[in-house]
């Protein structure tokens, strides 16, 4: 596998009018790396795709994409990365086999019936291939996204919450062939708002409001986030939440199904709120803050750059 970065980017920054969408952001991400890039609807992570694969110019900002500056030679950079957008892109009157030809003749694929026979069966859609491709469900049309993306066999893959709409079973299939790909030497950046997604990237990033808050592995991220969190169970949780929330120290108080969990920054004020409601009544119990309860802290501390 190569060695060093396939995107090793800085100052990244992308304005609208008077509104900074993308600010400043640097990024490294590793051949053949899973790289998670999670955040709220609007907060920049489809921008930032989108100049790292020169669909859009960058108003600041240096570096390389695939070894390649990512400013000046992005029309090189284009013909080597697979962009899979938020939105089914294809021609639904068209079948997958159709489909995948005219994108072959895209990029100018060699041997054109070859290569979309091996996509085809790559990702098992050899039998569905005279099927049109608008009556296909969410996880084949995934599918067929995912297989036009890599018919030009692209160093590089860009995933726009690929996974929105689709069932647990595809989702899973398809991570496991993410996996797979990378095994072989793919760079896979990827979008979601899935936590349990982000815990199958081998790093990731978190951005709001054009700003990048945390970057690392899981670990370093939810360490990084410094919440203390405490889970509990009892009687009338829902009761017991609103009288927590606005106490000193107290940030967070999520339900799970029939359990709480209560966080915040400041260890010792947010134990000196709860220590009154440690009763017989309650069970409390210290944990790990999960990357969730993390990501709210974050947005919480976030400013809206709407205006």
């Amino acid at each position: 596998m190569k060695t060093g970065f396939a995107i090793d980017v800085r100052e990244v920054t992308k304005r609208f009018g008077t509104r900074t969408v993308v600010d400043h952001i640097g990024m490294q991400v590793k051949y053949g790396e899973i790289y998670g890039f999670l955040g709220p609807n609007g907060s920049g992570k489809t921008t930032f795709l989108r100049m790292l694969c020169g669909l859009l110019t960058p108003d600041e900002g240096s570096g390389q994409c695939l070894g390649l500056d990512f400013r000046r030679e992005s029309s090189e950079i284009k013909k080597q990365v697979g962009y899979m957008t938020q939105r089914f892109s294809f021609y639904e009157d068209l079948t997958i086999q159709e489909n995948l030809d005219f994108i072959a003749r895209i990029y100018g694929v060699r041997n054109r019936p070859a290569a979309v026979l091996r996509s085809l069966e790559r990702l098992g859609m050899a039998a569905r291939k005279k099927q049109l491709a608008g009556t296909l469900s969410g996880g084949w049309k995934q599918r067929l996204a995912l297989s036009a993306c890599l018919i030009h066999d692209p160093k590089l893959l860009l995933l726009d919450e690929p996974t929105a709409g689709v069932d647990p079973k595809a989702r899973r299939e398809f991570w496991e062939e993410i996996h797979q790909l990378a095994t072989e030497g793919l760079t896979v950046l990827i979008t979601t708002h899935y936590m349990d997604e982000a815990e199958r990237c081998h790093r990731l990033a978190y951005i709001a409001y054009g700003k990048l808050l945390a970057n690392g592995s899981v670990e370093e991220v939810v360490k990084s986030g410094g919440l203390t969190t405490w889970k509990v169970r009892g009687p009338d949780l829902p009761a017991l939440a609103e009288k927590l929330r606005p106490l000193p120290g107290v940030e967070q108080v999520v339900a799970f199904g029939n359990i709480l969990h209560v966080s915040g920054r400041n260890r010792d004020q947010l134990q000196s709120s709860i220590t009154p409601w440690m009763t017989a009544d309650y069970h409390w119990e210290l944990i790990e803050a999960g990357l969730e309860d993390v990501f709210i802290s974050l947005m919480d501390t976030a400013r809206d750059n709407f205006s």
